[in-house]
């Protein structure tokens, strides 16, 4: 078994309210130094293999369910066992 991760991220130059009300939340609550947030979405798939295949299979379920790719970039990744 193998476990695939695939974050979702709003593209840089789409506005994040999430982010940028968690970027005020934090001087509020005593936290500094933050000069920027983003907010996205982790996928993790369980799988059987993580050969080539899968892997491009996984491409198609991010650009066609996972994430919405007019707004949102996506990275695919094989994540080690702990």
């Amino acid at each position: 078994m193998a476990r695939v991760v695939v974050d979702v991220m709003l593209k840089p130059e789409i506005l994040d309210p999430q982010g940028k009300a968690v970027q005020g939340a934090l001087p509020r609550l005593g936290f500094s130094g933050v000069t920027d947030v983003r907010q996205g979405k982790r996928f993790e798939l369980e799988v059987e293999s993580a050969d080539e295949a899968t892997l491009a299979e996984i491409e198609k379920m991010a650009e066609t369910l996972l994430a919405n790719t007019v707004i949102e970039d996506f990275t695919v990744r094989v994540e080690d066992a702990q």
